[in-house]
């Protein structure tokens, strides 16, 4: 006998008798979807076909978060979960399937996230995210796409001036600061300008076996990229403020190292930013003073300088960019340690 089955049809059959293995039966749940309901009064199974749009999202969202970690993808596993975070909040934790993803749904989040003072890149940032794993549910055939995300932000702004002039710079240098927190926020804000703008990824896992003659090796997290810096006395004069003994990494972000480094540094990051908007509000700068704002700095005063365009793209390690690797082949490393120290010394 042979039945054809539609979404949400019900058959009932109190007289006829279906011969079937159990390998069978859970091949045909595993592959048709079927709900089987046992009906209490007459004991007749009941074949019940589930809607083809029956995902929960947040599960889904935590599903793929906690595939991309098991594969050592934390950064990307993180973002999953930052964006899950603003729409359980925006949700009271409650869950939904894939289809109830409207533009309306969308739209209310949008006021939502708004509502909470976030910056429109910020949102943009949770958009696209949330985007990405609504499409990775459409192509599995989890659901029907009715671009919920047409009429919501997903593009960039123009982003607040995050670069310091030379000047704020000498001043943040000079300041004397009687908390060991901000001194702290302040020496790890300048070593990153004086190595450049390094992100501070890579300044956490810098290690002492990575400088060799007054060379610093490292290779960037983002990239893969090798670059070298000179190790300047301005450099070795904060790592040496700030020995790490507890573990083979330069400075003391990291100081077990048992498979958590990532938590410990970006535990470290989150206080130093804190710290930095003091010690910006008490210089009276006004800017979001973050770590990243060195690396900003770094570029900007490097090109007040008159330092070529392919010298700043080389030095900080952009490969993106097709214009940037082309220069890249001609820039003499000497050239970019000479910037460097020309800033050095200016500062």
């Amino acid at each position: 006998m042979q039945a054809e089955f539609t979404n949400n049809t019900i058959l009932t059959m109190p007289t006829i008798r279906i011969n079937i293995t159990a390998e069978q039966l859970k091949s045909l749940l595993a592959n048709s979807e079927i709900v089987i309901n046992i009906d209490n009064d007459h004991q007749a199974p009941h074949l019940q076909m589930a809607p083809q749009d029956s995902t929960p999202f947040l599960a889904f969202i935590r599903l793929w978060a906690d595939k991309l970690e098991e594969t050592g993808n934390l950064r990307t596993a993180e973002t999953y979960r930052s964006a899950l975070n603003h729409f359980c909040r925006f949700r009271d934790g409650e869950d939904l399937l894939l289809s109830d993803i409207t533009p309306t749904l969308m739209e209310q989040f949008q006021n939502y996230l708004r509502s909470q003072n976030l910056t429109m890149n910020t949102i943009s940032f949770v958009m696209r995210i949330l985007r990405s794993l609504y499409h990775k549910g459409v192509k599995q055939g989890l659901t029907t796409d009715c671009q919920p995300f047409c009429s919501v932000y997903t593009g960039n702004a123009k982003t607040q001036k995050r670069a310091l002039q030379l000047e704020s710079l000498q001043l943040i240098k000079q300041m004397t600061l009687s908390s060991p927190s901000l001194a702290f926020a302040r020496d790890m804000f300048l070593l990153s300008f004086y190595l450049r703008g390094m992100s501070f990824v890579d300044m956490a896992y810098l290690k002492r076996s990575d400088i060799q003659d007054n060379l610093l090796h490292y290779k960037r997290h983002k990239t893969g990229q090798m670059l070298t810096i000179r190790w300047e006395q301005q450099m070795e004069e904060i790592a040496s403020r700030y020995p790490n003994t507890t573990s083979s990494y330069l400075l003391p972000f990291i100081r077990k190292e048992n498979g958590k480094e990532r938590n410990q540094y970006r535990n470290h990051q989150t206080r130093i930013n804190r710290s930095l908007k003091e010690v910006a509000r008490q210089a009276n700068i006004n800017i979001n003073l973050t770590m990243y704002c060195a690396r900003h700095s770094w570029a900007t005063i490097a090109r007040n300088l008159q330092v070529p365009m392919n010298v700043i793209s080389r030095a900080m390690g952009h490969t993106s960019e097709r214009t940037t690797e082309i220069y890249i082949r001609t820039v003499d490393v000497g050239a970019i340690d000479q910037a460097n120290k020309r800033i050095l010394q200016m500062l």
